[in-house]
């Protein structure tokens, strides 16, 4: 029998803060694993929260999008309380220290790696732009043959934190950001997939590889 992984999804609230100014967010959470095991992408805001998403399972490790302090200020207690590791591209970390300068990340992601739960293998993109080390994760199929948190069939998830969201790319309007990287990032790298791929953001909601590949020159004549 093929084992799938589960999603898990909470929504947390706080602050995002940079270049002296400060916003009021909401963020998405997500927990990929099974009954046993477990991945949290993206520690935000509420360490409670996310530890009572846990619950008795096993955390493989903390996952970081990219280092934004609205991504990762929930992660060195999660990590504190469970032992699991801190992950993060090597590139973003001067925006980690910013938040957390007494404590580095455990580990790097690089473009390439697999980090596997639950039967489930979790490719990371480095997708730069939004910020240097801003990553994707995507999991082929990790929603083949079996519905998805809705009960929707479909094929393949990417979880795209602030690179890609439903209606366009992430913010490059802020220190460490570059709107030509990210549009490259995301006609290289992300619509490239499968149309069908689910695409899981850092805020708001969920949209598909499918309905945000047509609006490219969209965005293109938006950045100019």
């Amino acid at each position: 029998m093929t084992a799938y992984a589960r999603i898990d999804h909470l929504v947390t609230s706080g602050t995002f803060s940079l270049d002296g100014g400060v916003w009021e967010v909401d963020n998405n959470v997500w927990l990929v694993g099974d009954d046993s095991e477990v991945f949290v992408i993206d520690a935000a805001h509420d360490a409670h929260a996310i530890l009572a998403a846990i619950g008795d399972r096993r955390l493989l490790g903390i996952v970081c999008t990219h280092g934004h302090d609205d991504h990762i200020d929930a992660a060195p207690e999660v990590a504190d309380a469970t032992g699991a590791p801190i992950l993060l591209h090597s590139e973003d970390e001067a925006l980690w220290r910013m938040r957390h300068p007494d404590r580095a990340p455990d580990g790097q992601l690089a473009e390439g790696d697999v980090l596997t739960v639950a039967g489930t293998q979790l490719r990371v993109l480095h997708t730069p732009g939004h910020s240097p080390g801003a990553v994707c994760l995507y999991a082929p199929t990790l929603t083949a043959g079996a519905p998805d948190e809705d009960g929707v069939p479909g094929v393949g998830t990417l979880f795209s934190g602030d690179t890609l969201f439903q209606g366009g790319p992430g913010a490059t309007g802020r220190s460490y950001s570059s709107f030509p990287t990210i549009i490259a990032s995301i006609r290289d790298r992300l619509l490239t997939l499968p149309p069908e791929t689910v695409v899981r953001t850092g805020h708001g909601d969920s949209t598909t590889i499918g309905a945000e590949a047509p609006h490219l020159e969209e965005w293109l004549a938006r950045g100019h």
